[in-house]
């Protein structure tokens, strides 16, 4: 071959070429995403204006550079890394791609999610210390992140055990390897790990971060710490690799929904690239990201799909473990999860999650609003909080064998600003959630919109928990509106959460890609009796299901027999 740098950028292109041609197995996001290279190296080639170079020396020194490293861990420990071509295709992307106009680096942020077990941790580290030693960078402070200390040591230990490892490493960038920290006394360099648990976050000037699963983050704290620490740098790099999660309102899943904006406004104007294309996208010429993953539809249990999602199967991945979890995962609702979350990159709340979110997400309909059933039928679930939680509205309509579910939520702007519930900003940014001043929710918010609900509709019930409504609901009863009273309790949850199972498996059931309600429905967790009745439960206090709770009062009413849909303060005992 030639140069021997120069091969790695043709292998980098050639994995786009080939992922995109479907020559390798890819889900829709890992498409765009190789997508967008090639659409860039077009436009820098044919359009005198666009704003940006692709550095081919660039792209293969950093490649060059992490392939001198070794590996500190298993059957390939004291081996020199040797990165896979799709390994090299995100380095070449990320550390390729500078600014016309000062040469500095396009991207300063970077989000990959890749199942575990393909050398993620490894990759990472690697680039930590490229980005200590190796950046043009004089007083460089990189900093290995995570919310709790020893997570914030899993990979600042492998780049120690890395430089450690490699005495020329040392001896030609001048770094020294302390217990808690790596130096370079010539550029004033330096490397930690940087956690919220027993550390200061003020007073950072970070070049470069390096944030390894960052959907075990609870909180934005550190993520936002950091990323709001980078003004004073030419070109800071924020590189964040995780596993898919177990919270749909962490800072991990919104990063991760802002990448499938851009990466699906690449597939907007390929048309599709034979998915369906819906919702909002975005452009951002500073983020760059991949998501390996399945696509909706895939058997979870077939090798073919664990090709797609796992870019080293057969290398790091072993195919012969994936086949026996895949066996247990088979045969029991637990391993299933954790296989689809861990394994296949899926998203799914809880450890004994209720729903399919692949099923649920399936369902979604960008688009559609309350507005197409004015004066038609509906029932309305209505589950009240006034200070901890959301105040949930779901209106549910019956259509063409379809149930369609449209979901409201109220809280007091207090609650907004409490900590954990950042993303609830987000929501009630874009219209999902509405606020009401103080720390107690304003209930005439809830009748305001409920009033125009009864004029707008033939609302036929509006189920109610009992509990902190009674009032409420009495005024509401007073004014003509069909209010029925259903207690919590088995007998008047089970059916319709069997119901609801049911309609989303099948296809049946429409909902308008409520971000809130999909957040709640995957956390709901299905309690089974002996008789094999189900009733929903939450596993922790902050994984909300009240829009989930409602949605099955409105599916309860919504299948009640007529002449019981509207009866009044019906109680089952």
């Amino acid at each position: 071959m030639g140069d021997r740098r120069i091969d790695h950028v043709f292998e980098a292109i050639d994995y786009a070429n080939r992922v995109v041609a479907g020559a390798v197995p890819a889900c829709k996001w890992v498409k765009a995403a190789c997508q967008r290279q090639l659409d860039d190296l077009a436009r820098a080639e044919s359009e005198p204006d666009y704003p940006f170079e692709f550095d081919v020396a660039a792209a293969a020194r950093a490649i060059d550079f992490i392939e001198l490293l070794r590996h500190v861990k298993g059957r390939w420990a004291g081996d020199r890394i040797v990165l896979d071509p799709s390994q090299k295709f995100s380095v070449a992307c990320v550390f390729g791609w500078k600014r016309k106009s000062d040469g500095m680096r396009r991207f300063n942020t970077v989000y990959e999610e890749v199942p575990r077990k393909n050398a993620k941790t490894t990759k990472l580290a690697a680039i930590g210390l490229k980005q200590l030693v190796d950046d043009n960078e004089f007083g460089a402070e990189v900093y290995s992140a995570a919310t709790t200390r020893d997570q914030a040591n899993i990979v600042f230990e492998i780049m120690q055990q890395m430089a450690r490892m490699d005495g020329e490493f040392r001896s030609r960038f001048g770094v020294e390897v302390l217990t808690h920290s790596i130096l370079v006394k010539d550029t004033a360099s330096k490397c930690k790990p940087l956690s919220a648990e027993g550390s200061t976050l003020d007073g950072l000037n970070v070049s470069c971060a390096v944030i390894d699963e960052l959907h075990a983050h609870k909180t934005r704290a550190v993520h936002d710490v950091l990323d709001s620490a980078t003004g004073s740098r030419g070109q800071p790099l924020i590189w964040k690799i995780t596993t898919a999660g177990s919270n749909r309102a962490g800072v991990c899943y919104d990063q991760r929904n802002y990448l499938t904006k851009i990466l699906g406004a690449v597939l907007k104007r390929h048309g599709g690239m034979g998915y369906r294309v819906e919702g909002e996208t975005a452009d951002d010429d500073s983020f760059w990201g991949i998501i390996y993953t399945i696509d909706e539809g895939d058997d979870p249990l077939a090798e073919a799909t664990w090709r797609k999602a796992n870019p080293l199967y057969g290398v790091s991945v072993n195919p012969d473990d994936m086949l026996r979890m895949a066996n247990v995962a088979r045969t029991q609702s637990a391993a299933l999860n954790e296989f689809l979350t861990k394994r296949l990159n899926v998203w799914i709340n809880a450890d004994a999650a209720w729903m399919n979110m692949l099923a649920w997400d399936a369902c979604g309909r960008h688009g559609i609003t309350d507005a197409e059933f004015e004066g038609a039928e509906c029932t309305v679930g209505l589950d009240a909080a006034f200070r901890k939680d959301l105040f949930a509205k779901v209106k549910t309509f019956r259509r063409d064998g379809k149930v369609f579910a449209f979901g409201r939520y109220y809280v007091p702007e207090a609650l907004l600003e409490r900590k954990g519930n950042e993303q609830w900003k987000g929501w009630a940014h874009d219209g999902w959630i509405r606020t009401t001043p103080g720390d107690v929710l304003d209930i005439s918010a809830v009748r305001e919109e409920l009033d125009d609900d009864l004029r707008r509709f033939d609302v036929k019930a509006i189920g109610f928990d009992p509990w902190q409504l009674t009032s409420f609901a009495s005024e509401m009863l007073d004014a003509g509106a069909p209010m029925v009273e259903l207690r919590p309790n088995v007998q008047n949850f089970s059916e319709p959460m069997k119901d609801v199972e049911r309609m989303v498996i099948g296809g049946e059931l429409v909902h308008a890609c409520d971000p809130v309600l999909a957040w709640m429905m995957s956390n709901v967790v299905c309690h089974t009796d002996a008789k094999d009745n189900v009733y929903p439960r939450k596993e922790k206090a902050e994984q909300k299901i009240d829009g989930a709770i409602a949605l099955l009062i409105a599916v309860n009413r919504l299948n009640a027999p007529a002449e019981e849909q509207d009866k009044p303060f019906i109680v089952a005992l």
